[in-house]
């Protein structure tokens, strides 16, 4: 039974069923390279997430920002999952300084009427895909680029939009460096490697090789993606409904005012915000993180913002052909059910 099945069975009614229901959705949330970095529990009407450091990127990723912002990302969705069933979400963020791997606490006790924008968004979370390649000559929707500024405002962060040809090359720049000093590292290699499965692999976690391009789209200017294949030749062949010319799409970099843990998963449930609502406007989205994982490159990107907020993550938009397939572990292999519940 694939997910968007999986999400319109009846609507549950026991806190167990309700517990299944919102794990589901939010396995389905991005992570970096598909790590899947999460757990749930859930105890009566209360669901915890916490983060698995048994799958953080120890090179990529020392301090677990990424692992963070993955785990925000599957917040964000736990509590979408919540409104989809008319349930309002109560949310703690960190609620114990003594436990920093427990991102969240949710209850839902009351009820609230779900939004037309809610379920046009909870619709998106099993549809939503990971771009990584080149865009068609299309412009971004109209209004798409307003609404993904509402959504960061809404959680204090902000969407920086490259207007001038001069930023979006500075940013390619800065992406391409951080790419080159990546793949330059063997411990990094080995890493990344360990996260990319040969085809036909039964593994449920890591960067299918039915989920990025067989060959770099080169766009001017170039954001290069990883090179997950890394010579083996894996990967999708070039599609494109329009043009074989690739462009670069829409660039912009999601900042937060400050770096700590809680900006981190906080960031992660703008990101989720974002992705859900470009995929509703029909906008592809591509995500570059390794300017932001090397520690000299990201403070160049910081001196580029100019005005001390932190960068996240470089973004492109634009519209694309989605054939992307991506994979995730069963609901019931990262939940766990309290006896009490039900």
């Amino acid at each position: 039974m694939d997910v968007l099945r999986q999400l319109e069975r009846p609507l549950p009614r026991m806190a167990d069923e309700v517990a299944a229901y919102v794990v589901q959705a939010a396995i389905w949330a991005p992570s970096v390279h598909n790590t899947q970095p999460w757990w749930f529990a859930a105890d009566g009407t209360e669901i915890t997430l916490r983060a698995d450091a048994g799958r953080q990127l120890a090179v990529a990723d020392p301090a677990g920002r990424e692992m963070m912002i993955s785990c925000g990302a599957a917040l964000f969705t736990a509590r979408l999952a919540l409104r989809s069933l008319g349930y309002l979400p109560e949310t703690k963020v960190l609620p114990d300084p003594a436990d920093p791997l427990l991102i969240a606490r949710l209850r839902w006790r009351r009820r609230a009427a779900v939004t037309a924008g809610e379920e046009e968004l909870f619709g998106q979370v099993p549809k939503r895909r990971t771009h990584r390649g080149g865009f068609e000559p299309v412009p971004p929707p109209p209004g798409l680029v307003d609404a993904l500024r509402q959504d960061a405002a809404r959680h204090g962060a902000a969407l920086r939009v490259a207007i001038t040809d001069e930023a979006r090359a500075a940013l390619a720049a800065i992406t391409e460096a951080a790419e080159h000093a990546e793949s330059s590292d063997s411990a990094y290699l080995r890493e990344l490697a360990e996260w990319v499965p040969a085809p036909g692999s039964p593994r449920l976690d890591g960067v299918p090789s039915s989920s990025y391009p067989a060959r770099p789209e080169v766009t001017s200017p170039y954001f290069p993606g990883r090179d997950f294949a890394h010579g083996h030749g894996w990967g999708l062949q070039f599609v494109t409904a329009i043009s074989p010319v690739r462009f670069t799409g829409l660039v912009g970099m999601l900042t937060t005012p400050t770096d700590d843990p809680p900006d981190w998963v906080n960031a992660g449930q703008v990101l989720q915000q974002m992705l859900l609502t470009s995929a509703a406007f029909g906008a592809a989205c591509a995500l570059h993180s390794q300017p932001t994982e090397v520690a000299w490159l990201r403070e160049a990107l910081r001196a580029e913002l100019g005005d001390g907020s932190y960068p996240q993550l470089i973004l492109r938009l634009g519209t694309a052909v989605q054939n992307a397939i991506s994979t995730r572990r069963p609901a019931e292999s990262v939940l766990a059910l309290s006896s009490r519940t039900g």
